[in-house]
């Protein structure tokens, strides 16, 4: 029997390349469905579907194929974008892919959803996927509105929810803490002590590994996360760590370093350095999911290597 064959969205992407790499090396053959004709990686076939809201050609794309790795769809870094664009990009063109699935009888389809689709910015108690989700946004609530479309196709499916996820080619939050830490300068978030969890994406691939492999039915969501959650003066530490550099922070306290933020319009940014999203993957480890390394250890490799 040959390799199983995998059907992949969003491989141009930040999460798709790796995990574009990361199933290659596990011996799938991995058919990538694009919007357009690009440039495919050495090892992969491709098939041209276009836009994914109005597929076209999604039989011949799904011809085989043992399973759907779904990581396309539009981002929550696009701020400012209308919540119809997310309901089209990450809820209508998730459906039809399944629908289109479901005919082709592919065996499972596995989607990249977001910790967003559970809770919102921050929660004050430890979130697994046990816990009644409650997006509070329009990206997370079109996350949930794809899973949930994704529970009436009859496929046999899994939601994977990860946390921040940071890796080479991260953009956002992630983008944005690796700026700071190449800085020279002193940083005014020692005294900050809310902790959030984050997955590597190296990790996230051992989780769609275990997606695809584990004993079926699922046909749950599944949240990702690293198991040791880290403050943001723990984050700089680790990324400066990589970077051959001592933390340089400073123990500003927060309520000045509030006053700071909201003077110059940054509440929100505040909101997230401030407070705590912790993240327990307990679907993910009963199903036997090990994760690459640690949030702290990867952080520093992740800096060593470049963004």
């Amino acid at each position: 029997m040959g390799a199983r064959l995998i059907a992949l969205t969003g491989a141009t992407g930040f999460i798709g390349r790796h995990l574009l790499h990361s199933l290659s090396r596990r011996g799938y053959r991995v058919r990538v469905l694009l919007r357009r004709p690009v440039e495919v990686p050495e090892g992969a076939s491709s098939a041209v579907v276009g836009d994914l809201t109005r597929p076209m050609n999604m039989a011949a794309a799904l011809a085989g194929v043992d399973a759907v790795v779904h990581s396309a769809g539009l981002a929550q870094t696009m701020s400012g974008t209308p919540g119809d664009d997310f309901r089209a990009s990450n809820t209508e063109a998730t459906l039809r892919l399944a629908e289109a699935a479901a005919r082709a009888r592919v065996q499972r389809f596995v989607f990249l959803s977001s910790i967003r689709a559970q809770t919102g910015i921050s929660a004050p108690g430890i979130v697994t996927e046990a816990d009644s989700p409650k997006p509070t946004d329009a990206y997370g609530h079109s996350k949930l509105a794809a899973e949930r479309a994704l529970a009436g196709t009859g496929l046999d499916w899994v939601a994977l929810r990860p946390a921040l996820v940071y890796g080479t080619g991260a953009r956002g939050n992630v983008a944005t803490l690796m700026q700071w830490a190449r800085s020279g300068a002193p940083l005014p978030f020692g005294a900050l002590t809310a902790r959030r969890s984050l997955v590597s994406v190296e990790s996230l691939g051992e989780a769609v590994a275990i997606a695809l492999d584990a004993p079926g039915p699922l046909r749950r969501p599944l949240v990702v996360a690293e198991p040791d959650a880290l403050t943001i003066p723990d984050m700089i530490a680790a990324l400066r760590a990589g970077l051959g550099r001592g933390p340089g922070l400073l123990p500003v306290p927060r309520s000045l370093l509030g006053l700071a933020c909201r003077l110059t319009g940054r509440a929100d940014a505040f909101e997230r350095l401030s407070t705590s999203l912790v993240v327990r993957a307990d679907g993910l480890i009963a199903l036997g999911w090990v994760p690459a390394s640690d949030a702290r250890a990867g952080l520093t490799r992740f800096a060593a290597h470049g963004p």
